[in-house]
């Protein structure tokens, strides 16, 4: 039903403000401001919107809860939609959406009613002890080799003259 409302409200709230918008200083400078701030909106959503990337990617490699930046994402998409419908209320709204403190404020509306039960990110649930991973290798490159004296922590099984491996190996074994 509020999707309903939503779909029939705005529309009519749209017209009445073009109406008025339009008596008040005529169609060309009302559509040029309808124009000037899809512009304006669209560099905003970009930039906003990076940002937004660095922090989810940020979130990610801490590995931390990435509910709010992705909910930050999801503000600054919409925002972004509503910026580019042509009209005054919907980019009223669109701009309060692109300030921070806007989308905190409805954040937090949101996560009053909202509630995660659990969160977990990796194969075994809770902390994990030891550092965390770092960076993966990049497989076009050769492998490493240790310095001299350098200890490498590993667990290995021998296997005896008889077995063979049953694939073609990786590269970083002599087969």
């Amino acid at each position: 039903m509020w999707l309903f409302l939503a779909f029939l409200l705005v529309p009519l709230i749209e017209i009445g403000l073009f109406i008025q918008v339009g008596g008040l200083i005529g169609l060309f400078p009302t559509l040029a401001i309808v124009v000037i701030t899809a512009v304006i909106g669209t560099w905003l959503v970009r930039s906003q919107g990076l940002r937004a990337m660095g922090d989810l990617q940020g979130s990610f490699s801490r590995l931390e809860d990435p509910t709010t930046p992705l909910a930050h994402g999801a503000m600054i998409l919409l925002a972004g939609a509503l910026l580019l419908t042509p009209g005054f209320f919907t980019d009223a709204v669109g701009f309060a959406l692109l300030t921070p403190a806007f989308r905190k404020m409805v954040l937090n509306q949101i996560s009053r009613r909202v509630r995660v039960t659990r969160f977990e990110m990796g194969g075994r649930p809770g902390p994990q002890p030891g550092p965390r991973p770092g960076p993966r290798p990049d497989p076009r490159q050769a492998p490493q080799r240790p310095a001299e004296g350098e200890v490498i922590d590993g667990e290995f099984t021998e296997l005896g003259q008889d077995k063979k491996p049953n694939h073609p190996g990786s590269g970083w074994t002599k087969h």
